[in-house]
């Protein structure tokens, strides 16, 4: 059906910080919102830390999604998990879980992973491939 020939309306549903961008690009809404809202979770339980941080005293780190994939491509991840010994101690897996975190907040849906493929990755079934930026039209 066309827009103008249903009753229902559909508006962004989701939380700051959790909304994948095609809800702002008029863009099809599929299941793959639901994996870019994956992607984040998953990266705020790694940092532990939310995925806006504006009452922070830096702005570079406030938005999680840049910082991480920044931190990533900078072979920083020891600042990720706020240098944890014990999360240090097992770096391939930390590498891994932020390498499909990444893959699930790529800004275009295509690029994102389904989440059988998600679970895969990380129960090492499937190989994890080096992520591209999540955002080339921003970075």
């Amino acid at each position: 059906m066309l827009m103008n020939q249903s009753q229902t309306h559909t508006a962004i549903r989701g939380t700051k910080g959790y909304v994948a961008p095609e809800w702002f690009r008029n863009l099809p809404i599929t299941t793959k919102v639901d994996v870019y809202s994956f992607g984040v979770v998953l990266l705020e339980i790694i940092c532990c830390r939310r995925s806006v941080d504006m009452e922070g005293n830096c702005e570079e780190s406030a938005i999680l999604t840049y910082w991480v994939y920044d931190c990533y491509v900078d072979g920083g991840l020891d600042a990720v998990v706020d240098y944890e010994v014990e999360a240090l101690g097992d770096r391939t897996t930390l590498e891994k879980f932020v390498m499909v975190a990444i893959w699930c907040i790529q800004e275009d849906p295509s690029l994102r992973p389904t989440m059988r493929k998600v679970v895969q990755m990380l129960e090492g079934v499937v190989e994890v491939p080096v992520p591209p930026c999540p955002s080339p039209y921003t970075r």
